[in-house]
């Protein structure tokens, strides 16, 4: 009996735990209807994207000219499944899984849910992960920043309907 007590306490200290941290965000922007917190933490950035859609939400980061040139981070939830996907913007118009392109996916899942027609993900990935399809995030230095969401539909195919850029420092959270 104790045994099993205290598991539980353990577990739902775990529980409360991670529930905080997945929280805990220094910093918001919006855009196209999409919602990024974010917390830059020593050499990772922890995000968060929520947008009112059943498919899928996207933060970009540095495009060169247009979407070219980008890191996007793109995720969707379908049913107990949280897909997210690191990619590059390699033309104008069109961006690919680093992968395919010969990169690696630097991207980890945190978390996501879609509840009330909302899709929510929490990823986090490096600042400077080294791969030539991600671009280098300078904490204390100025970011595009990209949001954009997807039609109700859980693909990477479909289009985003609208987007929003803005230039912040991800260290303070400043917009320019």
């Amino acid at each position: 009996m104790r045994k099993t007590l205290l598991g539980l306490i353990v577990a739902l200290c775990l529980v409360g735990v991670n529930s905080l941290q997945a929280a805990d965000y220094d910093h918001e922007m919006k855009g196209a209807g999409v919602t990024f917190s974010w917390k830059v933490d020593g050499d990772t950035l922890h995000g968060k994207l929520s947008a009112k859609t059943k498919g899928w939400v996207a933060v970009g980061f540095n495009p060169v000219e247009q979407m070219q040139g980008g890191n996007y981070i793109l995720g969707y939830v379908k049913g107990n499944d949280v897909e997210v996907a690191d990619h590059f913007g390699n033309k104008k118009i069109n961006h690919d899984l680093d992968e395919k392109l010969g990169g690696t996916s630097d991207v980890t899942v945190v978390g996501g849910s879609e509840k009330g027609g909302t899709t929510t993900i929490e990823f986090t990935i490096p600042l400077d992960s080294g791969d030539q399809y991600d671009t280098v995030l300078v904490a204390d230095g100025e970011t595009k920043v990209v949001l954009a969401h997807g039609p109700p539909r859980d693909s990477f195919k479909a289009r985003h309907r609208k987007q929003a850029i803005n230039t912040v420092n991800l260290s303070t959270g400043e917009v320019k």
